[in-house]
């Protein structure tokens, strides 16, 4: 048999058939026969008639030439229980679409698909990366020459970049000893390359090496990698923003935009996007200058941004007049998601506020940080004689700083130790009188008891904190972390009153009324209760995020026998364009096949998905999925982009433009990507040549012909 037809289909028992016959017919695909159909308009003077785009608007159904009907291909091989598809045939084209909408929506339906899909599916290689490479059979030699040339810059200025060293020197002269890093790179490229050495010897009219080249290339070499990201942006079905703001090293005020979206294979990516600043700070203006950049982003597609977070800042995150409340006038799924780390710090900023001990607690803290941090010699007693350094205030890193709380509870002794030797041995008053106030305050039992209950619960929310960094973060591990982290601070909340305080502590509160210490241990526990109740309340998921139930894989077995209508119902009011039945008929099947039991990350299912080639089965799981993949559960990718500006900006000149800045950051944060582009530096040369008219000529003056 060298191809199929429907009417030997339905004589043949396929499930009788061995797995290698079967998987012969599957290989031999749907039969897709000319047939001669068609159908009286009633009513009208005109006729229906099939064409063949019907089997490509559908690529279940098939065409039977002897009867002249439709079927569905999957399903006379899996026996479905529907006949009209699969025995009678269908005729009536009057009523297809209505009849394919109704059909490849039931459950025999997408399970018929699912098993012709998986059926002797083997891992196929995938295309090498260089298949669309251009084979040029002619080139013209001094162009050729030319632009390997200018490739060995874009080399020299891609390495700084990508390590974050300054491109222009104090000196650049050739007499110079110190030329900088970017000219000292371009020479010792000269002493490897014999091609490049005698280019930068003999040339008259082009060495590269000059300001203004270089911004050009900068320049050409940004917009090549954002095309890059705008072409993985258009792959994907949704896109979602993270916003910060902060000021730079030369205290200019400066957003950082990062887009998060998933490539082909289902993995996430978070990609910087850039820098920019806008004419003044009110939520209009930011709101303005993130649009721009959306435009550029995705264009007219103003459905495709499914989600925007920002640091919180109020002008920022207002429900009504903020920055997401004004994009999402424009963009209406744009749904605003809350940065998890920077609640988790509100939470802890709550807890603490609740209590005048606690605060005095932290501002002690502070200030013994604060003490050793701003002498060096203090430091080095510090030391000397405890051997740890006390971490200063991080104004980037929202979490409270548990490592200072951990080292002062572990080594309060030695701590004590090195306060009374400077409180003994400093010649200066202040000092003596810092140091002498700061040993009373350690030694009180309050700070002991205080110190003790933050030393159980600090590293639990370190954790947590850490957890909400993780770039590929899912709402379903949130819920998981979160929980976890709730379950502890109840453990820490049972083991209060047999809590392992030290002797000065026990010693003091013998010497006070014993309801003192019921006192400590009661509002110590209601500090657990505010921490539980904010946590329960800050991450609890609702509107959008409540996608994110329906996916809780260990819950498969449950909502397999009670479907969680309540969720369902919440999350298409939150996304009105999707299909409620039709989800809710992919979700029972994926919760009652056992098969899918064994996946237990969203983006693993989304990936099986697209390599089986089934997201025409699922097409609104497929977009459930991957709304809950795109949304960043933390903005801490943006916060670690500041650092980087930082670090870029010191190398910069004052004079340097905002798009330099731009060009460096990108080269630095997607290195990654800039290495996947495997003719990148091709891709610069041809927007360089192209920029203007220039004194060397880089474009190829005959085209070449492949033969």
């Amino acid at each position: 048999m060298t191809s199929n037809s429907v009417s030997n289909l339905k004589e043949i028992k396929f499930s009788t058939l061995s797995i290698e016959e079967q998987v012969r017919i599957k290989q031999l695909g749907r039969p897709l026969p000319d047939i001669h159909l068609s159908q009286q308009v009633p009513g009208r003077n005109a006729t229906r008639q099939f064409h063949r785009n019907i089997y490509d608007r559908n690529n279940w159904i098939c065409g039977c030439e002897q009867t002249n009907l439709l079927f569905c291909y999957p399903c006379l091989l899996f026996n479905s229980t529907d006949v009209n598809w699969t025995n009678r045939g269908i005729s009536d084209l009057g009523h297809l679409s209505q009849k394919v909408k109704r059909h490849e929506s039931s459950k025999d339906h997408i399970n018929a698909c699912i098993n012709l899909a998986v059926m002797g599916t083997v891992q196929i290689t995938e295309l090498l990366s260089d298949a669309y490479r251009r084979d040029i059979e002619q080139k013209n030699a001094e162009i050729t020459k030319n632009r390997y040339i200018l490739s060995k810059i874009i080399d020299c200025v891609k390495f700084c970049g990508e390590y974050e060293l300054a491109l222009r020197g104090h000196n650049e002269s050739e007499e110079s000893e110190n030329p900088g890093i970017f000219k000292g790179l371009i020479n010792f490229t000269a002493t490897l390359d014999k091609i490049f050495d005698d280019h930068m010897k003999s040339a008259t009219v082009f060495k590269g090496t000059s300001k203004d080249i270089q911004n050009d290339l900068l320049e050409c070499m940004l917009d090549v990698v954002q095309e890059a990201i705008i072409q993985e942006i258009k792959e994907s079905d949704y896109v979602s923003i993270i916003v910060d703001e902060t000021t730079d090293v030369s205290r200019q005020f400066q957003m950082s935009i990062i887009c998060r979206y998933i490539l082909p294979t289902g993995k996430p990516v978070e990609r910087f996007w850039t820098f920019c600043s806008a004419d003044d700070h009110t939520a209009p203006a930011l709101a303005s200058t993130i649009k721009t950049e959306l435009e550029k982003m995705i264009g007219n597609d103003n459905e495709k941004l499914i989600s925007q977070s920002y640091d919180g800042a109020s002008v920022m995150s207002g429900r009504t007049n903020g920055v997401q409340a004004i994009i999402r006038n424009d963009y209406p799924r744009a749904n605003f998601v809350h940065c998890y780390a920077h609640q988790l710090n509100l939470i802890m900023e709550h807890a603490s506020s609740q209590n005048s001990e606690v605060r005095i607690f932290f501002g002690t803290l502070s200030e013994l940080t604060s003490f050793f941090n701003h002498s060096s010699q203090r430091t080095k007693e510090l030391d000397e004689i405890v051997g740890k350094r006390l971490s200063s205030t991080c104004t980037t890193r929202w979490n409270f700083n548990s490592r200072s709380v951990l080292i002062i509870h572990e080594y309060k002794e030695k701590i004590i130790e090195c306060l009374e030797k400077i409180s003994h041995e400093s010649l200066q008053q202040t000092t003596i009188n810092q140091a002498h106030g700061l040993l009373l305050k350690l030694e009180q039992g309050t700070f002991t008891f205080w110190l003790t209950f933050f030393s159980e619960t600090m590293p639990h929310v370190d954790i947590l904190y850490n957890q909400l960094q993780f770039k590929s973060i899912t709402p379903d591990t949130v819920n998981k972390f979160v929980n976890n982290f709730i379950d502890e601070i109840i453990q820490v909340r049972k083991s209060i009153d047999s809590m392992d305080i030290s002797e000065s502590a026990a010693e003091h509160i013998k010497r006070r009324r014993i309801n003192t210490c019921v006192a400590k241990n009661e509002a110590a526990k209601d500090i657990c209760d505010v921490i539980i109740n904010e946590a329960m309340d800050r991450f609890e998921y609702s509107g959008h995020l409540v996608l994110a139930n329906l996916l809780k894989f260990e819950n498969f077995p449950v909502y397999s026998k009670k479907f969680p209508e309540e969720d369902l119902q919440t999350a298409c009011q939150c996304y009105l364009f999707l299909q409620k039945q039709t989800l809710k008929t992919e979700l029972e099947i994926l919760y009652e096949r056992s098969d899918f039991r064994t996946v237990t990350k969203t983006t693993d299912l989304l990936g099986f998905l697209k390599e089986t080639n089934l997201q025409s089965c699922f097409p609104e799981l497929v977009k459930v999925l991957s709304i809950i993949i795109t949304i960043p559960m933390t903005s801490s990718e943006a916060e670690r982009s500041f650092s980087c500006l930082k670090r870029t900006k010191t190398f910069l000149r004052s004079t340097m433009t905002e798009e330099r800045l731009n060009s460096l950051g990108m080269l630095s944060m997607e290195k990654g990507l800039i290495q996947k582009i495997t003719n990148f530096n091709d891709l610069v040369i041809e927007k360089f040549a192209a920029k203007k008219d220039r004194r060397m000529d880089f474009q190829f003056k005959v085209a070449t012909t492949k033969h």
